[in-house]
């Protein structure tokens, strides 16, 4: 069974490095008309903090079968590499756990004792919902635990809740009966929060056929928030389950934070075999890092 969670959870990673990497190459101006005309850029495509610390997830997950938040935290740290896009306060933490600080004083203090409310809890945490896909209420509660590692801010942590959520569904043996049914049973799952707020809107969308449209309701990213972030990425991923590719250009074509919401969308999609990303896109894509597990321990 442990063999089985891993392997599930690893192909979720992918999507989800797929969609970061590729997703970042369209903050650059030189890539803008290739956006439009959904050309894929030249590769090799360097993947951001989103995978970076979705690795930690799996590596967390394959030591322990479960989220160990100290464990988290210092995997976090080791392997934090600043020119990976990390926010300011983000690195500070981590700079923190490196020197043998405990996380749990920083994280709470930050943005004034709210905690942050960022999508940083949410864009990594796709392939620990592939992993619990046997148990979607688990996959929440895990979730849960390893947000407070760094987002404390209620939706941050509803945000993390939510990704994971769809992500367990979509892996399931039965998988979702269609778009309604993914988001009905992810909002069924997450608090009450402007995140479910948020994937309520994005249930009364799905018949829309225009991602900017959409996103321009639901926000795509550009305030950096879970509530800004999450419910347009799993509006992407429900009108797109089983294709990569759509779930990828719909995505990235609304703008925004596009490596983050690419990274939920297709870390989302990719969690069932049959949204695996385009063998050509994982060939360009940089290579997972040589410390991931390559099997459970």
């Amino acid at each position: 069974m442990s063999a089985d969670r891993f392997h599930r959870a690893l192909a979720s990673l992918r999507g989800l490095a797929v969609g970061d990497a590729l997703g970042s190459q369209f903050f650059s101006p030189v890539n803008y008309p290739s956006l439009k005309r959904r050309q894929l850029p030249p590769g090799p495509w360097r993947w951001t903090d989103d995978t970076e610390m979705a690795c930690s997830v799996l590596t967390v997950l394959a030591e322990h079968g479960r989220i160990d938040q100290d464990a988290l935290a210092r995997s976090f740290a080791e392997h934090h590499d600043a020119d990976r896009g990390y926010g300011g306060r983000v690195t500070d933490l981590l700079h923190r756990v490196a020197k043998g600080d405990d996380w749990r004083e920083p994280a709470a203090a930050m943005f004034k004792g709210q905690g942050s409310w960022g999508s940083g809890a949410a864009m990594r945490v796709a392939p620990l919902g592939a992993w619990y896909a046997d148990d979607p209420e688990q996959a929440t509660h895990q979730a849960e635990i390893s947000a407070y590692t760094t987002h404390q801010h209620r939706e941050a942590v509803a945000g993390s809740m939510a990704v994971a959520a769809a992500a367990a569904i979509v892996a399931g043996p039965a998988g979702p009966a269609g778009p309604q049914s993914l988001l009905d049973g992810v909002i069924a799952l997450v608090p009450r929060s402007a995140v479910q707020a948020g994937l309520r809107r994005a249930r009364d969308m799905l018949d829309y056929g225009d991602a900017t449209t959409v996103a321009a309701v639901l926000g795509c990213g550009r305030r950096t928030s879970a509530h800004d972030t999450v419910p347009f990425a799993l509006w992407a991923a429900a009108r797109n389950l089983g294709s990569f590719e759509a779930a990828f250009w719909t995505t990235a074509r609304a703008g925004g934070d596009i490596d983050t919401t690419c990274a939920i969308a297709g870390g989302v999609v990719a969690a069932a075999e049959r949204g695996a990303p385009p063998a050509g896109w994982l060939e360009l894509t940089e290579a997972l890092p040589d410390w991931l597990p390559t099997a459970p321990h």
